[in-house]
């Protein structure tokens, strides 16, 4: 394979100095500088009580809902488990108890962990979750200082996810 050959251009003296490039740049500069002075251009965020707005599609961290009256909506299915591609989801299925009168739903999670470490932020367990229990936050800044505290469990997984008000299918009788 042969090469290709570039001819450069001539430079004149004035160019071959490279005084022009540093006039430009430092013109930009003092007109970035301007701009800081006159408060025409806010140059620093203060995190994290200012934080960038995210766009629609944003995907972040999962989280599990309760509904408005504080049921969980999640019914143990395992198919956000099975369809996450890191393995970032642990679900041990647990029992309503009988006398409940909530008994029509056949399992609850008696454990719930994410890895937030693990985890991919793909949102297809929000996909695929048939009742509607885990819903992607829109912050992202999820941080920790052990590995430890980035498994998040059933309680901190709704102290993060909250309420959402939409109908429940496994609460409806007539299903």
């Amino acid at each position: 394979m042969i090469g290709m050959v570039v001819n450069r251009p001539t430079l004149s003296r004035w160019e071959s100095m490279y005084l022009p490039g540093i006039l430009i740049g430092l013109k930009i500069t003092a007109g970035h500088f301007i701009d800081h002075l006159l408060g025409r251009k806010k140059v620093t965020m203060q995190y994290p009580e200012e934080k960038w707005p995210m766009p629609d599609g944003y995907r972040g961290a999962p989280t599990l809902v309760k509904d408005e009256e504080g049921r969980e909506k999640c019914v143990s299915c395992q198919l956000c488990e099975f369809v996450c591609p890191p393995r970032a989801i642990r679900i041990t299925p647990g029992e309503i108890p009988l006398d409940s009168p909530y008994a029509k739903v056949e399992k609850a999670p008696k454990e719930f962990d994410i890895d937030m470490i693990r985890c991919i932020y793909c949102g297809l367990c929000e996909e695929v979750c048939p009742e509607e229990a885990i819903f992607l936050l829109k912050d992202y800044a999820i941080t920790g200082l052990t590995r430890a505290e980035m498994v998040h469990d059933k309680d901190k997984l709704y102290e993060l996810g909250g309420m959402l008000p939409r109908p429940i299918h496994k609460w409806d009788a007539k299903k």
